[in-house]
């Protein structure tokens, strides 16, 4: 047998070994249906760290990332800045849902929405943006793991038979194990996607000859890149302005990239922890101690220096190791050819897979000389594929059970009853993202585009529940349903499917998110203007008032709450938005590398610059402004998991006492 087979065999088969029985041992512990949805409310404190990380951070971190970075080189480099976006969200929200699914005893975030607002709507709507979330998004980290076993078996596994194999086991742990056995999984999927992406970054900055072969190497490919923005700049080391008024974002001059798409598309990322999945984790928890360490240290320090400099060593050293067939034809001597013999002198975008196949092709360099490391990096790719899928699938299954099942079919269920009826939701939605990878691979593509941003809709619901009693049920309905159209017709299915001529796919270089949220915010504030009524409030300040009994800040630090709005403000500004401009020469011409002040282009010292600060500004709201640390005061428990008694139709739980 060829060893890497052999080799993938072993790796695959451990790590398989691991799921199964942390699916059998989840099921053994898992009683009560809260059990079963949110681990009983007990995760562990390291366990959250890991899975929050692993399920924040999915097969796209791995795969996707690097091959978009090798694409539009450090333009899009500005998308590793989610390391710290989708935590941020965690900063704004988890720890007041926590506190809510507590009190009240809150299973799924639609039990808390439905009940805050008296909406059955709104619960309504929560359960379809899991479902529409959840399935595209999972069919794409199927797929993904059966591409990346067809290259790694040399066509002998093909892409279809990988993915409906591989997705099996998923099935099983989780549908077994429920909300624990994803957490336990996702724990070790976590250190295995970190790892992965270190080593591939460290075998690219080998084989491009080290540090300074790699940024002279970027210098020639930026002088050689015939592609430029309107300033005159490679497109590899320079943003294209602050925004370009054209019908479709994509047909943008030099890039599609400018600073109002990072920033559009930042919030699109920033769904990952504002979609419903994600208030269920909130819910898993002991007590929020986990927040920071997951949002600060794991997410926006571990996970962004992994990104900042270890993908994108991956996503721009590809082009001086073979992956760009022109730039190798016209600089031989800036290229170690080690990809040539891997993709048959192709370029990597004329290959089966495009940018996709980067990673693959990185792993399957290692087939020849180190066989058992092409193993391991390959069960590490799968891991991360699989951290996200698994966790949607649990939680989307949660609510099919909780929100429609328990809710309007059998409001007495029982325990088991609720526990079966969470795995026949699990198995549903795993056979309906596999329908979708394998039948309908255009509609894949149109739909996973759908959903991170569907999921950044949720945050004026999440905004209205945590933080502000003024935006009404009508508002908050009416804006969601108008933030998800938006999404539709400014995304790629809208244009496609809907025939819309009128413009493009994000149209102004403005991500579908960001047309989402303007009408979504929007409308909410317009409606809840003219639907303001005292009894509606009254009800509504019973959250609030117990939030900010709890959750209040000591007088002593009220003064900085204006110094968090500046600081936050001005990050997300320069960082992410159209100040980052100035990051493409403040530190040297572009085009030329003599003039770079600490060698290497000025939009990547200008990234790795705001990264840090962007650490600082997470430590500084999480931690000293208090938003995901304990509260002070111990939480009264008013009612216990609803629906852990038959009968409870988790309907009125405020209101009724």
């Amino acid at each position: 047998m060829d060893p890497k087979i052999l080799w993938l065999i072993v790796f695959v088969g451990l790590y398989w070994s691991y799921c199964l029985y942390m699916g059998f041992k989840g099921m053994a512990t898992a009683k009560t249906a809260s059990d079963y949805f949110i681990g009983g409310r007990k995760l562990s404190l390291w366990v959250f760290v890991l899975a929050g990380t692993a399920t924040s951070f999915s097969g796209w971190t791995f795969v996707g990332h690097p091959g978009l970075l090798y694409v539009d080189g450090f333009q899009y480099a500005y998308a590793s800045f989610y390391a710290i976006t989708i935590p941020f969200t965690g900063v704004m929200f988890l720890k007041r849902q926590w506190m809510l699914g507590k009190r009240f005893g809150y299973v799924t975030p639609g039990e808390m929405m439905s009940d805050y607002f008296r909406s059955d709507l709104i619960r309504l709507l929560v359960v379809l943006v899991a479902l529409i979330f959840s399935i595209p998004y999972t069919g794409i980290q199927f797929r993904a793991s059966g591409f990346l076993f067809n290259v790694l078996t040399d066509g002998a596994l093909s892409i279809e038979a990988g993915m409906w194999m591989l997705s099996m086991v998923v099935l099983v742990y989780v549908a077994t194990g429920g909300l624990r056995s994803v957490a336990y999984v996702d724990s070790a999927q976590a250190i295995l996607l970190a790892l992965g992406i270190v080593i591939i970054g460290c075998i690219a900055l080998i084989n491009v000859g080290g540090w300074s072969a790699l940024n002279d190497g970027i210098a020639t490919l930026a002088q050689y890149d015939g592609k430029r923005t309107p300033d005159g700049h490679s497109h590899y080391v320079a943003i294209p302005g602050v925004i370009q008024f054209v019908s479709e974002g994509p047909s943008a001059t030099g890039g599609a990239w400018t600073g109002i798409m990072i920033l559009t598309y930042m919030f699109a990322l920033m769904g990952i922890q504002s979609a419903p999945a994600f208030s269920m984790w909130a819910y898993s928890n002991t007590d929020p101690r986990p927040f920071p360490i997951q949002q600060v240290w794991a997410s926006a320090l571990g996970i962004g220096l992994i990104l900042m400099v270890f993908t994108a060593i991956q996503g721009l050293g590809a082009h001086l190791l073979g992956a760009n067939a022109g730039f190798l034809a016209a600089h031989p001597e800036a290229v170690t050819n080690v990809f040539g013999p891997l993709l048959d002198g192709q370029d990597l975008m004329d290959y089966e897979g495009k940018q996709g196949a980067l990673v693959p092709q990185y792993i399957n360099l290692m087939g020849e000389t180190l066989p058992w490391l092409m193993g391991l990096l390959a069960v590490c790719a799968l891991a991360a594929m699989q951290s996200t899928g698994a966790a949607y699938m649990s939680t989307a299954g949660g609510m099919l059970t909780r929100d429609i099942l328990k809710r309007y079919l059998i409001p007495n269920a029982s325990h088991n009853v609720q526990k079966l009826w969470g795995r026949l939701g699990v198995a549903f939605i795993v056979f309906a993202a596999l329908w979708v990878a394998t039948s309908a691979t255009d509609a894949l593509v149109l739909l996973g585009g759908l959903a991170v941003a569907y999921g950044f809709q949720m945050w004026p619901a999440l905004i209205a529940t945590c933080w502000w009693p003024w935006l009404t049920r009508q508002g908050v309905n009416a804006g969601l349903i108008a933030g998800l159209v938006a999404v539709t017709l400014t995304e790629r299915v809208g244009v496609q499917w809907f025939g819309i001529e009128a413009w493009g796919r994000w149209p102004l270089t403005i991500h579908a998110a960001g047309w989402g949220i303007i009408f979504n915010l929007g409308l909410a504030i317009l409606v809840s203007a003219f639907t303001q009524n005292p009894e509606d409030r009254a009800r509504r300040m019973v959250f609030h008032d117990f939030l900010r009994e709890h959750a209040g800040l000591p007088a002593a630090k009220k003064p900085l709450v204006p110094v968090a709005w500046i600081v936050t403000l001005a990050w997300f500004f320069f960082a992410i938005g159209p100040g980052a401009v100035i990051g493409n020469t403040i530190f040297g011409d572009p085009g030329d590398p003599a003039t770079w002040v600490f060698g290497m282009p000025s939009i990547w010292a200008w990234q790795i610059l705001w990264w840090v600060l962007g650490v600082g500004m997470m430590w500084f709201l999480a931690i000293h402004m208090r938003m995901s640390t304990m509260p002070e005061r111990e939480i009264e428990v008013l009612q216990e998991d609803i629906g852990d008694v038959a009968g409870d139709t988790a309907s009125g739980t405020v209101g009724g006492r």
